[in-house]
């Protein structure tokens, strides 16, 4: 895998992917329509569910640990 330094700018974004209350909810519960919304549009659509993965190294809707 090509592993990229991660800026400043990735780290605002993922925060702002912290903060959405969408990703927040698929976070915390795992299932309904937030989860399977963040799940089909993370990776395609959002560029900070994707720096969040970048930063954080997991996807968006997996529970924070």
């Amino acid at each position: 895998m090509n592993e990229q330094a991660v800026t400043e700018k990735d780290r605002q974004m993922a925060q702002k992917c912290v903060e959405c209350p969408v990703c927040r909810k698929a976070r915390r519960d795992q299932k309904g329509l937030a989860f399977w919304f963040v799940q089909k549009i993370e990776g395609g659509l959002c560029p900070y569910c994707r720096a969040y993965e970048k930063v954080y190294g997991r996807k968006a809707h997996e529970p924070e640990e």
